[in-house]
């Protein structure tokens, strides 16, 4: 994007030095009522940025303090099964490099293929599959954010999630760790395509966050990444998944997600 959308962002949200950009996944928008110094920018109100029209998305830009600390908040993100190209969410990552994004912590709502992580429980992310068959880095390459064929491994920073881990440990927060599976979506996953994800070594799927933590990664930023299952894989219990199901249980856990981010941002942001 533009300076002259950096220079409006940075204006309208009276951004001082933020270094810490957090996105929040279906149904968890309650990290930003915990903010103090509130500034909010609708998507639609910044020239180029994507809007979502998925229920759970609020679709704003907000600046504010947590704990004492500047953090930007993305209060909803764009999906690839919206019809967006990839490259629109490397767009996003950009603007936040532009910013002066340094870290970011990225959430999501996730189906469980692990019978002992059921509803409720915070996963945090060590590695992903991208199952979606698509990449935001496809196309010219653009040096000043880094090179043409990024490596991948790492991209989760073990520091930061280590030191989450310690965090939930202090705090009496029940966390688990695993890898995230990306699909396409927007339909759930079929029973045998649980089972075959399962197999892959993937222990939460869903349709998000992976595009962007590929951009983060070719930045070279910082990411921490945490889902909050919100239903069992197709399947699994002889259940149906839904939308509703998933908001739901992303407001049961979204107590929890908040606690630990503050609790991290406390001690990183």
């Amino acid at each position: 994007m533009s300076e002259e959308v950096v220079t409006l962002i940075k204006e309208k949200l009276e951004l001082k030095n933020p270094k810490t950009a957090v996105i929040l996944g279906s149904g968890l928008g309650d990290l930003v009522e915990s903010l103090e110094n509130i500034k909010r920018l609708n998507y639609k109100d910044i020239p180029g940025f994507p809007t979502s029209s998925v229920e759970g998305h609020k679709g704003e830009l907000v600046n504010g303090t947590l704990c004492g600390k500047e953090i930007l908040c993305l209060n909803g993100r764009v999906h690839l099964y919206e019809g967006y190209n990839p490259n629109v969410v490397a767009d996003v990552i950009h603007l936040l490099k532009d910013l002066g994004i340094k870290q970011l912590i990225v959430t999501n709502a996730a189906g469980s293929l692990n019978k002992d992580m059921g509803p409720g429980s915070l996963m945090l992310i060590n590695d992903h599959i991208n199952f979606s068959g698509k990449n935001p880095l496809i196309g010219p390459n653009n040096d000043f954010y880094g090179p043409r064929f990024p490596a991948m491994n790492g991209v989760y920073t073990r520091r930061l999630l280590e030191k989450t881990k310690e965090i939930a440990q202090k705090n009496n927060i029940e966390i688990y760790e695993g890898v995230y599976l990306m699909v396409l979506g927007p339909n759930f996953e079929t029973a045998a395509e649980v089972r075959m994800f399962a197999k892959l070594g993937a222990d939460a799927v869903g349709s998000s966050t992976v595009p962007e933590v590929i951009a983060a990664a070719h930045c070279s930023m910082d990411v921490l990444g945490i889902s909050v299952i919100t239903n069992y894989g197709a399947g699994m219990m002889q259940n149906t998944p839904s939308h509703l199901e998933t908001l739901l249980n992303a407001n049961k856990a979204a107590v929890r997600l908040v606690n630990l981010v503050t609790e991290f941002i406390r001690e990183e942001g």
